[in-house]
């Protein structure tokens, strides 16, 4: 049976500041997607949760990627969160909504999107991840690790089909004329994909295949908000869905990578470097509005049903991991705005920063012999 799974993701308020979206922002939109959704026949299934103080709406359907009805759903539902928090004075009501006027598709609106149309398998389990506080290049050395380093994913070297490798797709998220796109083989160009993947704020994944079936793997988002906006409105906050198993790489390959805690884009302003830290489902941001985290639930869908999702992150384990990542954390905000702590200047042109350069310029002096 061939279904569309779409993710879509947007952060149209919160409580206290970055922390949190209110349950009755979470009721508005469950009750949008279910009666003018699912009741209706629109949407075969749905889940709502968020991850910091971004509200996420899972949906499956048979209308295929980019559909302007799923899409007008899912902004509607944003739209109902966005007048909650109006009502309760939450901050940043409607903040990643950056066009008011519904266009077809939400990609280039400010929320951010994945979306692949799958043909089900007998078993099709498939990971949703939802990220906080950082950009879309996060997911990028994790997708690496796991589709193209034997050291996380073991299939490599254990499974035939998976040897065989994949194909990425590149995106330059710099370039907003139209999608300006690369496609690059493992393993053959293994070494390319890695000089691209290095400059997360330039060049993020958008998509993974495999070259054994055709089939896609991976879809994740690839909007930058400060693109659309042309200020600092928020960070991207990314999504990705992964499917797992048989053909491709088992789960645990695709979460191994997170024990890293590897430095990303994001924090406080989104004008940080910090850890990425695995977290719970629901959770929200605390420290330095922060630190930059990402959530991951696992699904099983057959004939577009979901099943409740498994928490991944919800075991003893990565709570290890997080007091590890917690350290790292402390570590680079001792460093304050100094050097690789806070972002270079070409990521913070967006910001006041650019402002009090300009006032200072004119301040500068040559010093006569």
């Amino acid at each position: 049976m061939k279904i569309t799974l779409s993710i879509i993701k947007a952060d149209v308020g919160s409580i206290g500041g970055h922390i949190r979206p209110s349950d009755e922002m979470l009721k508005a939109v469950e009750q949008h997607i279910k009666t003018k959704g699912k009741d209706k026949g629109l949407i075969i299934d749905y889940y709502i949760g968020y991850t910091g103080d971004d509200i996420s709406i899972l949906t499956t359907h048979k209308k295929g990627v980019g559909n302007s009805t799923i899409h007008k759903l899912c902004y509607e539902a944003f739209l109902k969160a966005t007048k909650v928090a109006k009502e309760q004075g939450l901050y940043g009501a409607g903040q990643d909504l950056l066009v008011e006027a519904f266009s077809g598709n939400v990609k280039g609106m400010g929320p951010q999107v994945a979306e692949m149309e799958i043909e089900e398998r007998p078993a099709e389990p498939f990971l949703m991840f939802m990220a906080d506080k950082t950009e879309p290049g996060a997911f990028n050395l994790p997708l690496y690790l796991s589709f193209a380093d034997p050291m996380h994913c073991a299939g490599l070297l254990l499974s035939p089909k998976l040897k065989k490798g994949f194909k990425f797709v590149i995106m330059d998220v710099n370039y907003t004329q139209a999608d300006r796109i690369i496609e690059l083989v493992t393993p053959e160009e293994i070494y390319d994909i890695a000089v691209l993947l290095r400059d997360t704020g330039r060049f993020v994944v958008e998509s993974i295949w495999s070259r054994v079936t055709g089939e896609q793997i991976v879809a994740a988002s690839t909007t930058r908000l400060h693109n659309i906006a042309g200020k600092y409105v928020g960070k991207d906050d990314p999504v990705m869905l992964v499917r797992t198993q048989k053909d491709f790489p088992a789960t645990g390959e695709i979460l191994s990578p997170f024990t890293i805690g590897h430095l990303v884009a994001g924090f406080m302003r989104g004008s940080h470097n910090g850890p990425l830290m695995p977290v719970r489902k629901n959770s929200p941001t605390s420290f330095f509005d922060g630190p930059p985290i990402v959530s991951c639930l696992a699904f099983s869908v057959k004939n577009g049903k979901l099943t409740k999702p498994a928490d991944c992150f919800d075991h003893p384990y990565w709570d290890y991991v997080r007091n590890k990542i917690a350290q790292k954390a402390e570590e680079i905000r001792k460093q304050g705005f100094v050097g690789p702590a806070m972002l270079p200047m070409s990521e913070l042109e967006y910001t006041g920063v650019t402002e009090t350069l300009k006032e200072l310029e004119k301040k500068f002096k040559i010093r006569k012999k």
